[in-house]
């Protein structure tokens, strides 16, 4: 059967999906959440969604409450077969979700049941696993909670960032939903329930996350500092001010016995040498306040003739702005 979607999705990673969708299956409308303050001059910025949306010349509807009685009765008018979302960023009513003939699909960036709700990206991270993956399952009105569909593994790259994995699990994702669609259409899904008692929960990710804390093990920081890179940053306190760190890998060679977060000097790839609770990590990319992005050994050596340059990084307070 030929089926008729209305996508719910908000972020670049959804953005992917929606233009897969729209190669194979009718899209007769987008649901994304509304235009958001962003940046430094905090003007409303449209989400890449909904842009996406535009491109391909298929109308957005961004409401703030999708649940309330006048966006159910709109979506009702839409017909659809199902719903497909992707990151969008609100529960659905079971209201809500009882609208389409077929229920609603959604995509979530986890070898489910592991790692159920909003940052299951960065959990994989900070967890330190070698691999996760996609999942699509029908919804229910629980978070991440219905029968599972299809599921594909990813490896995890030791030094790859947050916004690196989120990249090609958006490619694997939109490839498995279609494959999800084109079973359903063919009535050929096969659904089977989670193992509820193998699943784990993840929280939306603060501002605060990105802190690192020098004194944990080598791994631990450096697994932070990739989990949090590109947002919220990966925050290091240094001669009063904030730097951030857009890239490290743990170093080689025995634990320097050095303070946790002493710069010990250059490293053997051109990098910054830290210590840590146990081990050190090298910091390639660095971000001090008010600059761009800049190689970690440059950085270092221009504030080497500066004046008043503390040789040491520290974890930053609640109350420091990220740069």
């Amino acid at each position: 059967m030929a089926l008729r979607i209305v996508f719910f999705g908000t972020p670049e990673f959804a953005a992917r999906s929606l233009d897969e969708l729209n190669l194979h299956f009718e899209v007769p409308l987008v649901v994304a959440q509304p235009d958001r303050p962003k940046g430094r001059g905090r003007a409303l910025a449209a989400p890449p969604v909904k842009e996406k949306a535009f491109a391909l010349g298929i109308p957005c509807l961004q409401v703030e409450r999708p649940n309330a009685p006048g966006a159910i009765a709109a979506l009702r008018k839409v017909e659809a077969d199902l719903f497909v979302v992707v990151a969008y960023g609100a529960i659905l009513s079971k209201e809500l979700l009882a609208v389409p003939k077929l229920g609603a699909i959604n995509l979530h960036a986890s070898l489910l049941p592991a790692f159920r709700g909003a940052s299951p990206i960065q959990a994989a991270i900070l967890a330190g696993f070698g691999e996760t993956g996609v999942t699509t399952m029908f919804m229910d009105e629980g978070l991440d909670t219905g029968d599972l569909l299809l599921q594909e593994k990813l490896p995890i790259g030791p030094d790859e960032t947050a916004g690196e994995l989120s990249a090609r699990l958006a490619e694997a994702g939109a490839r498995l939903l279609s494959s999800t669609m084109n079973e359903v259409a063919h009535g050929s899904a096969n659904r089977r329930p989670q193992d509820h008692a193998k699943a784990t929960v993840t929280k939306k990710i603060k501002k605060a996350d990105g802190r690192l804390d020098f004194a944990q093990p080598a791994k631990a920081v450096h697994d932070r500092a990739r989990a949090m890179t590109p947002w919220p940053g990966a925050m290091a306190g240094f001669d009063g001010g904030l730097v951030r760190f857009e890239r490290t890998r743990v170093a080689a060679g025995a634990d320097p016995g050095a303070a946790p977060g002493a710069i010990l000097g250059e490293g053997d790839h051109d990098g910054l040498l830290v210590a840590c609770g146990t081990g050190s990590i090298e910091v390639l990319r660095v971000r001090p306040a008010g600059r761009n992005d800049m190689d970690a050994r440059d950085w270092w050596r221009g504030l080497r003739s500066g004046k008043g340059s503390a040789p040491r990084f520290t974890t930053p307070s609640l109350d420091e702005e990220t740069p």
